[in-house]
């Protein structure tokens, strides 16, 4: 098992952080590859009797686990001031962190007028006639990573020749400063005092500084076994996704290779994770998202609420439509269906397994905003189940009609499922689910 990738297949919030967490033992690395501080990555375990939750932002998902090295790579776009306090409030768990966490020196830096321009774009978005509100988080993902295609963006090798450093802020704040005071009529920023707070930053991160291409390709040489770690989701990545209101990288098999700089042929096993519903946080279409009482319950029964902001996340039905395309986008191997538990009690339970578009009715999933706005979702009914299947942990001792749930999904789509989970904890996981498929 060189290379094995774990990748949100819907919109994101699918509970990667879990499955990442549930794999980790069984590695030697767990490497993230894109996004930034915009995700949110819950762990539940618990603790002499106490249960124990924590959100990372940046910090791959198997620190948690004493021998496994964690690598941030070169597709991450990296908060300074964000990574310092994960490190120090993982430190603060008791958890050793030195040695065990490499940054790489070619991810890129946000910086605080990344954050300003985001929050000026937003607003003025959201005081306009129409409704190209994305809905971002505010962190300076987007503005972070044009820069970087840009080519003016600052990286973390930056910070190790202080002059060279000095001078690309120089230039990079006088620009922005002009958009923030002539585009968006902000405040400009204090060009002093960001040269010193990252002069400062250098001091403090210098030690996990590493080339983490050339660190995970000794690894494999040596046999390392490697766990991939991408945040957000399929349907939000900036080539595959529901563009314009996606994220600005690529959460996709294919951003794993360009963004930890590992070889394709090194991949052999693609996971996705995918909840036994629907949700999303943000703007965008969402075909089979539910506005009454059964779109509040799922919300309420999930908690629903984002990690990272803690806005409420729309919630609808499974739709598999969508899932069918990530499948096909992403090549998997198998799939982890999570949040299976917050179904129980729905008497009926709808599946959407055709779109409906332009008087046809279709299979294809129409990435194109203003196509996937017009859909109506087809639905099959499929039964629902009483039963609080949160305690759990074998296949055969789920409802008939959660297992037959769970063979629609798997037969429509041709995947497997290797894994369901059924509550938030390490514990709350069903690993023998193969023979559902004779159930």
């Amino acid at each position: 098992m060189p290379v094995s990738i774990v990748i949100g297949s819907q919109w994101g919030d699918e509970g990667k952080g879990k499955i990442v967490d549930l794999l980790s033992p069984d590695v030697d690395i767990v490497a993230r590859y894109q996004g930034g501080a915009n995700a949110g990555h819950t762990i539940v375990w618990d603790e002499e009797g106490e249960t124990e939750e924590f959100v990372l932002h940046l910090v791959p998902s198997g620190i948690f686990h004493e021998g496994v090295t964690c690598v941030i790579g070169n597709g991450v776009v990296l908060d300074p001031k964000a990574i310092l306090e994960e490190i120090e409030k993982i430190k603060s768990l008791g958890v050793d962190v030195e040695g065990r966490l490499k940054i790489s020196h070619n991810a890129h830096l946000i910086m605080p007028y990344h954050k300003a321009i985001e929050a000026a774009q937003e607003e003025e978005r959201a005081s306009a006639d129409d409704d190209d509100e994305i809905g971002t988080t505010g962190r300076g993902i987007g503005p972070a990573y044009t820069d970087k295609f840009a080519r003016t963006g600052i990286r973390v090798v930056d910070l190790l020749d202080e002059d060279v450093l000095r001078r690309k802020l120089r230039r990079s704040i006088e620009e922005k400063n002009a958009i923030l005071r002539d585009v968006y009529d902000a405040e400009a920023l204090d060009v002093d005092r960001i040269v010193e707070e990252y002069v400062e930053f250098d001091h403090k991160i210098d030690d996990y500084v590493t080339d983490t291409s050339a660190y995970l390709s000794r690894a494999l040489d040596d046999g390392a076994r490697v766990l991939a770690e991408g945040a957000q989701g399929s349907l939000l990545d900036v080539d595959f996704g529901s563009y314009p209101y996606v994220t600005s990288s690529h959460p996709t098999a294919g951003g794993c290779c360009t963004g930890l700089g590992v070889s394709p042929t090194e991949i052999d096993r693609v996971l996705g994770i995918a909840k036994a519903y629907c949700t999303r946080v943000g703007n965008g279409p969402f075909p089979t998202e539910l506005d009454g009482e059964v779109g509040e319950d799922l919300r309420e029964k999930g908690d629903e609420f984002g990690a990272t902001t803690g806005r409420p996340r729309r919630c609808g039905w499974l739709d598999l439509v969508a899932l069918r395309y990530t499948c096909m986008v992403n090549g998997f191997s198998e799939l982890a269906l999570t949040k299976l538990d917050v179904l129980s009690g729905t008497d009926e339970l709808k599946v959407c397994t055709q779109y409906r578009y332009d008087d046809k009715v279709t299979r294809r999933f129409p990435s194109e905003p203003q196509n996937l706005t017009r859909v109506e979702p087809q639905y099959e009914t499929l039964p629902g189940w009483e039963a609080d299947i949160s305690g759990v942990r074998h296949v055969e001792d789920l409802p008939r009609e959660a297992r037959d749930y769970l063979a629609f999904v798997e037969n429509y789509l041709d995947v497997e499922i290797g894994l369901v989970s059924n509550g938030p904890r390490r514990s709350q996981i069903i690993t023998d689910v193969q023979p559902m498929a004779a159930a």
